[in-house]
């Protein structure tokens, strides 16, 4: 049985983290001891490993409370719906890495206009750019 701290110190998850986890439900309250201390157990961990990988994934929370749902015991959950689930967010990531290419074009062109010398910030092409209308 494990205290937060020594659940932090063995997953590298943030206490507070931890703590919010539990706020929203994506790990379960602990058992608790006799003195009222919260005890987390081998579960715990594996759970909270799997929230940090789909983390470093870039699923959302609710996201990630989806993908456990499908390894709720005695539901009837199939590999189709992790892939649905999975290839969903793949979806989503191409379109966040579109919008972003689009803002680096659009930043690489508004920054070819400054020659970067000293001149005052105030007449800057970038800052310009930045206030126009259009």
């Amino acid at each position: 049985m494990l205290t937060r701290g020594k659940l932090a110190t063995r997953t590298g998850c943030n206490i507070e983290t931890i703590r919010y986890y539990e706020a929203i439900g994506l790990i379960p309250a602990p058992a608790r001891t006799a003195a009222g201390y919260r005890s987390y157990d081998d579960e715990h961990v594996r759970r909270l490993n799997f929230i940090q990988r789909a983390k470093s994934l870039g699923f959302s929370s609710e996201k990630i409370q989806g993908l456990l749902e499908l390894t709720d015991p005695g539901e009837t959950h199939t590999r189709g719906d992790v892939k649905a689930l999975t290839e969903k967010h793949i979806d989503e990531i191409a379109a966040k890495i579109k919008d972003l290419q689009k803002i680096k074009r659009r930043l690489s062109q508004i920054s070819s206009f400054c020659d970067g010398s000293a001149k005052s910030a105030q007449t800057c092409p970038i800052l310009e750019s930045l206030f126009d209308d259009n």
